[in-house]
């Protein structure tokens, strides 16, 4: 909890910096383009396919059609909210956290080695893997959100794990080794898990969830370069008493 306190309130320090913000506003600016374009698109027929599938034709068969219609409206705009965040995740994965993740390291993290692999291709793949896993598991149990409570709580599961699949890979990727990632990533489960639920409750704040994939790799930059230097210094330690 105290690694995962850190990363936030670092992650608040450096939103006073001006470029930070260029950042994240970029994907921010594309999901809503892109919500508002998908919106006037897609939305009637997304709510014509819902209200024709249980319980909402359960619902109009028993004459509340306008209970069926507004859990047809609701699920059409979860599924184009869905869409946005992705879109905006795989943007900040991809173009935005490399370019974020080098001004925070040289500024917050200067004696920090790089001894990974800086391989875009390697961090593209798990982007747009992770986000065909979130896919397949967001429409898979999209029939368990009308159970009281799940509604709520399988949405913010998804998105907490894929903010820890995608950016908890890509924020240490160029600098820890294989083999401290692999250490970094079972030691710290349970605070990267963590992190990506408290992002991912930010992701259903109105207007500020547009944020929230830039603001979740911003704080995995903190998490996981402070997690490296802790581990690293922690060797030196034991190499020394040795």
């Amino acid at each position: 909890m105290t690694e995962m306190i850190r990363a936030v309130q670092r992650s608040l320090a450096s939103l006073r910096q001006g470029k930070v913000w260029l950042y994240i506003l970029g994907p921010a600016l594309a999901a809503l383009i892109l919500l508002f374009v998908l919106g006037l698109a897609t939305l009637d027929y997304l709510v014509s396919r819902f209200i024709e599938q249980p319980p909402m034709s359960w619902m109009a068969g028993w004459g509340a059609v306008w209970l069926a219609k507004v859990l047809a409206l609701l699920g059409g705009w979860l599924v184009l909210l869905s869409a946005s965040y992705l879109v905006a995740m795989l943007l900040t994965a991809i173009v935005v956290l490399p370019l974020m993740l080098n001004h925070v390291a040289a500024r917050d993290y200067p004696d920090l080695v790089r001894q990974g692999r800086d391989s875009f291709v390697a961090s593209t793949w798990n982007s747009v893997w992770a986000a065909v896993l979130f896919v397949i598991g967001w429409v898979a149990t999209m029939p368990f959100w009308l159970v009281p409570g799940l509604g709520l709580l399988l949405p913010l599961f998804w998105i907490s794990w894929l903010n820890r699949r995608t950016y908890a890979y890509d924020a240490l990727a160029v600098h820890a080794t294989a083999d401290e990632w692999r250490r970094l990533r079972r030691e710290h489960a349970l605070p990267m898990l963590g992190l990506g639920l408290a992002m991912a409750a930010l992701s259903h704040v109105p207007l500020i969830g547009l944020l929230a994939p830039s603001l979740a790799a911003l704080a995995y930059i903190h998490y996981g370069l402070e997690a490296l230097r802790r581990l690293r210094q922690g060797s030196v330690v034991a190499v020394a008493n040795s």
